[in-house]
């Protein structure tokens, strides 16, 4: 294997010697270890030695002057009191070159798709610092989905962070690999996929996706799946992003940083708080949740060296977006995509629900005049609607004002334009995919807002792409 090598920026520095201790408890996946002399620095990484293995763990905090407490990033199954421990003081690492894309690999590097072995490949530290404001590049242009809805209510930017916040079975992993597919044939660089506590079979059907769709040389996937224990799935994150950072900074390569599922990184970081024995926080998170979230995002951003487009998934527990964890996520959030159970349970798909959705690249001055126009009409329409619903609900729409019921049916067919079948669920609905282009998007909603669509059948707009499908 090569000697380990760091990119720039790495928090933790290099202890060249080798460090030799002790195992002196293991509860679960926190081990204290013993050491002789001096003791690695935090965030080390150490090899803890079985019969015929080894398992990884990560220093956390020193105990005293002879004790570390570190964190298992494998199960402890097998370890006991006394077993050999030996560090040389480096951070944990993760391969890095162009020999991962095309490959799936753990938290630590390790190949989980029976491929070749990675090991001579140059290695980097996954703890490092965000770009300084110097190098960092601002959002920039608009980034085109070709799906219809984002692009007009929460559109996406070159360097932006962007999420798809929902509740459990609204479609979040469905629009995430939809964006993946139509955004990788416009992306002149790779994409990068963390994985964070997927399931196997999520896992499975995103590699078989991109190799259906033909981009797998063009992706590298880091999985940290549920089984993994919290300290594994709590760095998978910061793993991917090593690897993110690499093609960026060193490749000058643009990148696609996409993320399922943040929320689970959350998870992870409060199973690790309360294995080690920390003081509980709101909603039972760990006190350090601000710091687990931004220390990922903050590190998500286009430099001088190469750009950077992220686009996340976030779980929102029981639908709360009062929720702790959302709350923080939110605040170093770009565009935020929110879908809705209300929208799913009506079956309008992808199911966002546009008046909660936002973008701060919705701007005259980033979108343009028009753009801007079209979205807010089609806000203020969708939201008079909501407002009269009740009343539609309880006398019916025939008790409105002939105003109102113009608005209304205006805003019925909005709402079914905003439907897309995806590419990614041809097998499933047998209706093949549409990718949209923002300027097809706006003259389809200014044409329903002007009622040019009025006389079109309310469903003649469901689940098409552009309106041009079915205007005469």
């Amino acid at each position: 294997m090569t000697a380990l090598t760091s990119l720039p920026h790495s928090d933790v520095p290099l202890t060249p010697a080798t460090l030799h201790g002790r195992v002196d408890a293991v509860r679960g996946t926190v081990v204290d270890v013993i050491f002789e002399g001096s003791l690695p620095p935090l965030a080390a990484m150490l090899r803890c030695q079985l019969d015929t293995d080894e398992i990884a763990a990560v220093v956390h905090s020193h105990l005293d002057s002879s004790r570390v407490r570190t964190i298992a990033i494998e199960s402890t199954r097998g370890l006991k009191r006394g077993s050999v421990v030996t560090s040389d003081g480096a951070p944990l690492t993760v391969p890095v070159g162009d020999e991962l894309l095309g490959r799936v690999i753990d938290v630590r590097g390790r190949v989980l798709d029976d491929g070749p072995s990675l090991d001579d490949l140059p290695r980097a530290s996954v703890h490092r610092k965000p770009p300084g404001p110097s190098e960092r590049r601002p959002a920039g242009e608009l980034y085109p989905t070709g799906i219809k809805v984002i692009d007009l209510f929460c559109p996406f930017t070159y360097g932006g962070r962007a999420a798809v916040f929902g509740g459990a079975g609204v479609g979040k992993t469905i629009v995430l690999t939809e964006f993946i597919h139509n955004a990788i044939e416009l992306l002149s660089g790779v994409t990068v996929f963390a994985g964070i506590g997927e399931r196997s079979r999520e896992g499975l059907e995103l590699w078989e996706e991109m190799q259906r769709r033909g981009v797998l040389d063009r992706t590298a996937m880091v999985f940290g799946q549920m089984k993994e224990p919290p300290g594994a799935r709590f760095l998978v994150g910061l793993s991917a992003l090593t690897v993110a950072e690499y093609f960026r900074d060193e490749k000058k390569k643009d990148v696609l940083f996409v993320v399922d599922n943040l929320y689970r990184h959350v998870q992870a970081g409060m199973e690790v708080s309360g294995l080690l024995g920390r003081m509980p926080s709101r909603v039972g998170y760990q006190p350090t949740l601000a710091a687990d979230i931004a220390a990922i995002e903050e590190r998500i951003t286009a430099t001088q060296n190469g750009g950077m487009v992220s686009v996340q998934a976030i779980y929102v527990p029981a639908d709360d977006y009062s929720d702790p964890a959302i709350t923080h996520a939110f605040w170093h959030i770009d565009s935020a995509m929110v879908l809705s159970r209300d929208v799913a349970a009506e079956g309008l798909y992808p199911a966002v629900d546009p008046l909660a959705s936002s973008s701060k690249a919705l701007d005259p001055a980033t979108v343009g005049e028009r753009h801007y126009a079209a979205a807010q009409e089609a806000r203020r329409v969708l939201g008079r609607y909501e407002e009269l619903r009740d009343i539609i609900s309880m006398l019916g729409v025939d008790e409105l004002s002939a105003e109102d019921r113009t608005l209304v049916g205006r805003a019925r067919r909005l709402r079914n334009f905003m439907t897309q079948p995806f590419f990614v669920t041809e097998t499933f609905t047998g209706m093949s995919g549409r990718n949209v282009p923002i300027e097809q998007t706006i003259a389809g909603v200014e044409a329903i807002l002007d009622g040019r669509a009025d006389t079109l059948a309310e469903d003649a707009v469901f689940m098409i792409g552009s309106l041009d499908e079915v205007l005469p």
